[in-house]
């Protein structure tokens, strides 16, 4: 951890990386081998399970056009947030430029290309949408 943002009563397991400018809520609980890179705000009470990677570049490159190793100057950090209560899987990607809604839930394994609804339940590669987590935390299925 450096340079980052990390609230009160957070849970951060082994071997978790949390870059500079990160931000990291209150009650939060970070699993062990994750990777949270700059760019990355995870609101209070959110659940990121075991060897969950965050990207913020759509388009990496080592070098510049004229075969320059990049620096910081050469690229924009591209953001990603995770909204409170959210569950994130174990072994899940999340892509940059997406917002986890509130609530929502990804399942193990997948990877996050585009936004995911508030109390959303989704999973798989690219991750889809399954049905809705109500109020009372029962799944309800939900026509797609």
């Amino acid at each position: 951890m450096y340079g980052c943002t990390v609230g009160d009563d957070t849970k951060i397991g082994a071997f978790v990386e949390i870059q500079k400018n990160a931000r990291v809520g209150n009650n939060c609980k970070i699993s062990s081998h994750t990777f949270i890179c700059e760019g990355v705000t995870i609101e209070d009470a959110v659940f990121i399970g075991h060897s969950v990677t965050f990207i913020n570049d759509t388009y990496p490159r080592s070098t510049t056009g004229d075969g320059q190793l990049q620096t910081e100057a050469d690229w924009k950090v591209e953001k990603t947030l995770i909204k409170k209560g959210a569950t994130i899987g174990s072994g899940c990607t999340i892509l940059a430029n997406v917002t986890v809604g509130e609530g929502a839930i990804v399942g193990a394994g997948s990877v996050v290309t585009k936004d995911v609804p508030p109390n959303a339940i989704v999973a798989g590669n690219p991750a889809k949408f399954l049905r809705f987590v109500t109020d009372d935390k029962r799944i309800v299925n939900v026509k797609q």
